[in-house]
């Protein structure tokens, strides 16, 4: 199946790590020249080599979007034909004080609103875009953790609605995704000491029926890894997507029903 990416250009956000780094790798199998993002000088040396393996047709690019004027961003981006608005995280808000809500309502909605708003005439005047913001299925049922991340996600529903129908009839679509839990290295070793303490062993395919039956139920029972969102990214971003447009999709296992 082609899917049309050869000559897209796609910046994918926080992908010098964990899930970006899955989706850039995706998208540079299908063609698509990728920048990989990063926050920190040498963050993105990692991916950027893995993907120069892949097909030489990846970039870096390393500075914080919420730290940069409109006009310095427009002069750092080159066109964005694809726009994966990946990064986001929780800044351990709490009930107690109304420290690191700003923060998190600033990386979870407004740097990839910025983004959106940087690359959006490019996209209109070309006929073509994709923007995709890749949200959590915990917004359904939040935690009493990091509320602020739970609710700054949530806001991310009516924002990516409402930018499909901005760009209505210009060739540009907006969708949101919201994946479950994802087996990122980070996640798979904090799945392997829970599971220990509760006397299972290492090996992985226990540890992921243990997650997907008792810790984090679904009816897949299996974890989504970076690389297989990057699946559902690439397609969503081609051509073959171009009626899904104001979406908002649980990518979860079916999680919501186990």
């Amino acid at each position: 199946m082609n899917l049309n990416l050869e000559g897209k250009v796609a910046l994918v956000t926080g992908s010098h790590r964990g899930t970006g780094a899955g989706i850039a790798e995706r998208l540079c199998e299908e063609g698509a020249h990728v920048i990989v993002h990063g926050f920190k000088t040498g963050q993105t040396n990692s991916t950027f080599d893995r993907l120069n393996i892949i097909n030489g047709t990846a970039s870096c690019l390393e500075f914080d979007p919420l730290e940069s004027s409109e006009e310095e961003i427009q002069s750092i981006l080159p066109p964005i034909d694809i726009l994966i608005n990946n990064y986001g995280k929780p800044f351990e808000s709490s009930w107690e004080s109304i420290d690191s809500w700003a923060e998190e309502w600033e990386h979870n909605v407004l740097m990839g609103v910025k983004l959106s708003q940087s690359v959006i005439r490019h996209m209109v005047i070309n006929g073509w875009g994709r923007i995709l913001f890749l949200g959590t299925i915990g917004i359904d049922n939040p935690g009493t953790h990091s509320p602020g991340y739970y609710g700054a996600k949530a806001a991310l529903v009516p924002i990516v609605k409402s930018l499909a129908r901005k760009l209505k009839h210009s060739g540009v679509t907006a969708n949101l995704l919201n994946p479950g839990m994802i087996a990122t290295d980070e996640v798979k070793e904090m799945l392997a000491k829970r599971s220990r303490d509760k006397g299972i062993g290492d090996n992985w395919n226990e540890i992921e029926e243990w997650a997907t039956s008792d810790f984090m139920p679904n009816l897949t029972g299996r974890l989504s890894t970076p690389e297989s969102i990057g699946d559902i990214v690439a397609f969503m971003v081609s051509d073959l997507a171009y009626q899904i447009n104001g979406a908002i999709i649980p990518i979860d296992g079916g999680a919501k029903y186990a």
